[in-house]
């Protein structure tokens, strides 16, 4: 086997090759071994296998992700995160001491940028994802399954078999569970455990837990925290198209026509403080990348407390989850152009695009600029 490390010694070459071949023995990330079959696996960013220490079986496993063909080289991925073409031939440099020419990482420029640019954004997904944790599942729920579901059409645009697909299901249904959702929530979790039966085998620990909760998703240390989206096992609709199912099962609300009626009760269209993009972050959920534009309109209501005007008037302002909060207007006549009649307590504001913003001198609001 290759070593790639100097040796001036048996001992010293023999550690080198342990060191540059080993796999996982074991779950904590330490432990490693040499598998004279496993171990002379080739590497590629875009590998049809995957590699996994079985901890049922006590066996490292090596399970086809794609239908491979005869002849074709049987391929693991040596990176534990797919990042961009950039990062990955960095990583394999001080890790392996040479490059990857794998069929990604030899794409032509203009294909790389595309994989670079969605495995980028599946990475700020992530992050956004796991971001406020607990908190951010309970309170902005609907916002972090959006988030899960463009990982997910990231990862199926990417190339089918990605190790991180069933990982992102396994998300969805936590934050579906977290919320009371049972029927999202045992779906998801078999879409997971589809994932992981192809990637690390049916005897899988994966498999066996989560095959165990999919079958009553309430055994969840999460379920029962929240019960806003409360359903039923089997509150799942029947005899709808795939598309319109996938819908349902993401909760992605459809926008309206214009001229048509709109429930107030909607969040995409009147969300609460807490849902509204922080104007200092670019949020892919609220504007598109390409031209910067919103996505659909968005409005936000809030109930005027009270107000006062000494530089600019300031509303204290309560939003529909009773939350309150300050509204500064940074408009040309710094909030004088609101009759003084319309700015009573008890009336209502409605702010086209709100956007979060955080003051320096007060508490977290909206800074109105436009008239």
């Amino acid at each position: 086997m290759h070593n790639i490390h100097a040796y001036r010694n048996t001992a010293e070459q023999y550690l080198g090759i342990v060191r540059t071949n080993a796999l996982p023995i074991g779950t904590n990330g330490i432990d490693g071994g040499i598998f004279l079959e496993a171990c002379r696996i080739n590497h590629a960013c875009d590998n049809n296998a995957q590699k996994n220490w079985n901890e049922n079986i006590k066996r490292h496993t090596v399970h086809a992700l794609r239908d491979i063909e005869q002849g074709e080289e049987i391929t693991i991925c040596y990176l534990a995160i797919l990042k961009n073409r950039k990062a990955r031939q960095e990583a394999f440099q001080i890790k392996f001491g040479c490059t990857c020419s794998c069929r990604l990482c030899s794409l032509p420029s203009e294909q790389s940028q595309e994989s670079d640019k969605r495995l980028d954004e599946i990475h700020r997904l992530e992050n956004l994802i796991g971001e406020r944790g607990m908190l951010g599942i309970l309170s902005t729920p609907l916002r972090i399954l959006r988030y899960v579901d463009q990982q997910v059409q990231l990862y199926n645009e990417q190339g089918p078999g990605d190790a991180g697909l069933p990982r992102a299901f396994f998300d969805a249904a936590q934050i579906a569970i977290a919320n009371g959702d049972l029927a999202r929530g045992r779906i998801f979790l078999e879409k997971a455990i589809f994932g992981w039966q192809t990637a690390l085998g049916s005897d899988s620990t994966e498999v066996a837990e989560y095959g165990v909760l999919a079958k009553d998703p309430s055994k969840h240390d999460l379920y029962g925290s929240s019960m806003a989206w409360r359903t039923a096992l089997n509150e799942v609709p029947c005899g709808l198209e795939p598309g319109a199912f996938e819908d349902w099962l993401w909760k992605r609300e459809k926008q309206q026509c214009s001229g048509r009626q709109v429930d107030l009760r909607t969040r995409t269209t009147f969300p609460r403080f807490v849902d509204l993009p922080d104007e200092n972050t670019f949020d892919l959920d609220f504007y598109e990348s390409s031209t910067c534009r919103p996505r659909w309109h968005w409005c936000f209501l809030a109930e005027i407390v009270h107000s006062t005007t000494l530089l600019r008037m300031r509303m204290e302002i309560k939003d529909m989850d009773g939350r309150s909060l300050p509204l500064f207007f940074y408009t040309d006549g710094r909030g004088s152009e609101l009759p003084p009649a319309q700015v009573r307590s008890g009336y209502t504001v409605a702010i086209l695009y709100a956007q979060r913003h955080a003051f320096a001198f007060d508490d977290p609001g909206i800074r109105h600029e436009d008239p």
